[in-house]
């Protein structure tokens, strides 16, 4: 499959991207004897791809897994304060493996880890709009008034935010089940968002991010992304 230049180069474990695109140019890559321009792309599996006249070594394996993160755990994968971490649930996944974004501790759902630092720092960036899908549990006095300042929420403690996509799945009394689809990643955003339109959140869950979905991963358990989920995260 063609991939561009700097991916490739990244992906053997020689550079960043950025320093890639600083050696494609250098004129230090050549595909088929050709010496590369930036924006070029290769099919590293048929292509003559070298770097100073030396062929790329074969990309190391990335691995890539969905975890559904409990209540209780930090994302991190070492706490100075012994509390569990969402590496103590994926020490079976074999080799060490990092978040790609965050979940507060309170929260709960989908998350990806990966040891492909690129592919996690294309997904959490916000200049690419991931859809990031919520099940959010909430009590407030006047649901239906809260739910409108939501929706037309946009700047959230004087920063500007995408406007969240907000679904009611169901409501009794003061309580009610809502969707909410962000695409930044800031800290504890729904729950502040919430807050500031009189809302309390008792539970959170993320189910998607973009086309990855937690589906019925139980909670605590992993599972490896599959073709699609990867190649979807290596796009950007």
């Amino acid at each position: 499959m063609k991939q561009r230049l700097q991916k490739i180069i990244s992906g053997a474990g020689i550079a960043s991207r950025r320093a890639a695109e600083e050696m494609i140019k250098a004129g230090r890559v050549t595909v088929n004897g050709a010496v590369a321009g930036l924006g070029d792309g290769a099919d590293p599996d048929a292509d003559d791809v070298r770097l100073d006249g030396q062929p790329l070594r074969q990309p190391r394996r990335r691995r890539y897994i969905v975890l559904n993160k409990p209540r209780g755990y930090v994302t991190t994968m070492k706490d100075d304060r012994g509390r569990p971490t969402v590496a103590d649930l994926t020490a079976d996944a074999g080799g060490r493996l990092y978040p790609a974004g965050r979940l507060d501790m309170d929260s709960e759902g989908l998350l990806i880890l990966t040891d492909d630092g690129d592919a996690a720092n294309a997904l959490m960036h916000p200049a690419h709009q991931v859809d990031k899908v919520y099940t959010v549990f909430v009590q407030g006095e006047d649901i239906p008034a809260a739910l409108g300042k939501l929706r037309a929420m946009d700047s959230l403690d004087g920063e500007p935010i995408a406007k969240p996509s907000v679904s009611l799945i169901e409501r009794k009394g003061t309580g009610a089940e809502l969707q909410i689809v962000i695409h930044e990643g800031k800290n504890r955003q729904i729950r502040r968002m919430c807050a500031a339109c009189g809302l309390h959140v008792s539970r959170l869950v993320r189910v998607a991010e973009g086309p990855v979905t937690l589906g019925a991963l139980p909670s605590g358990k992993w599972r490896p992304m599959t073709a699609d989920e990867i190649y979807y995260i290596q796009k950007f």
